[in-house]
């Protein structure tokens, strides 16, 4: 995961090995906390429809 501040100090987290999986917050502790709930989801999401997982 990384964590890095956009040009309008918006926080914008990644996770690189899960394509498309991003979130933002107004702080680093909110960013965080936004993309765990975005990695739950996502892996929900891959759950349900039968998507494997797979690691980068």
């Amino acid at each position: 995961m990384a964590i890095e501040q956009d040009e309008d100090g918006v926080f914008v987290a990644k996770v690189p090995s899960l394509p498309g999986c991003i979130s933002e917050g107004k702080t680093r502790q909110e960013a965080l906390a936004n993309i765990k709930d975005a990695i739950d989801g996502y892996l929900a999401s891959l759950k349900k429809h039968g998507e494997p997982i797979h690691p980068r």
